[in-house]
């Protein structure tokens, strides 16, 4: 399948009616990243992503899935007996339905996090879900897709991740950094990409530099080298 081939079919209209989401896959692991890291987390990964940065480690969600009823998402997530949960995707936002499910995730009581692309608008996001939110740097090849305005719907409780794969994203990173004072909005990532930097190399640089982020590893690449389902 081509890459607009994958795009079409990752774009399917939602069926009529139905309060439904298009589901690559649902499961229970550690959560590998951000200030949850190593929490018992259901993930819920949706079905289709509108970039397609070059480092992407979750290709395979990008077309395919299944619909299911938000109601019926609940009760898988509810089988597990977890605290957390993770909407992720590809990216979740892509289908309007996903501030439905944060919703009703959040009624039900659970910590509900966000992983987002930054691309999309956030500005509706229920307050109670903590976003996650990613901005592109150049070596992704999705850095002009940065929605820029987001960071005026980022609150205290909220992340911003930054994956870095050369000296030169780190500069971007330091630069943006500086310019929208990120720090001082929520806590900021900093994130290597695997196997294209030293980890060691960019936690090198944040001490050199004193920056007041949060370096950071991919527990569940650590652990599973990136099999899906984990």
């Amino acid at each position: 399948m081509t890459g607009t081939d994958a795009r079409v079919e990752a774009a399917t209209p939602e069926p009529a009616g139905a309060e439904r989401l298009r589901i690559t896959e649902i499961f229970h692991s550690l959560q590998g990243e951000a200030d949850a890291i190593g929490w018992r987390t259901v993930f819920v990964r949706l079905t289709g992503c509108p970039l397609r940065c070059v480092w992407c480690d979750t290709e395979y969600s990008f077309h395919g899935g299944q619909w299911h009823d938000i109601d019926a998402i609940l009760a898988e997530v509810a089988r597990h007996d977890v605290g957390h949960v993770c909407v992720t995707g590809g990216e979740p936002l892509a289908q309007k339905r996903c501030l439905i499910l944060l919703q009703k995730l959040c009624d039900a009581g659970y910590e509900v996090s966000l992983e987002t692309s930054g691309a999309l608008d956030v500005s509706t996001v229920d307050p109670r879900v903590r976003k996650v939110m990613d901005l592109k740097a150049p070596g992704s090849g999705e850095s002009a897709r940065n929605l820029w305005s987001n960071l005026a719907f980022l609150h205290q409780c909220d992340q911003v991740k930054i994956v870095i794969a050369s000296r030169a994203d780190y500069d971007w990173a330091c630069a943006v950094l500086a310019e929208h004072a990120l720090a001082a909005r929520c806590m900021v990532l900093f994130s290597p990409v695997h196997g294209a930097i030293s980890p060691r190399q960019l936690a090198d640089w944040i001490i050199e530099d004193r920056l007041p982020v949060r370096f950071q590893l991919q527990l569940h690449k650590l652990l599973w080298n990136d099999a899906a389902g984990h």
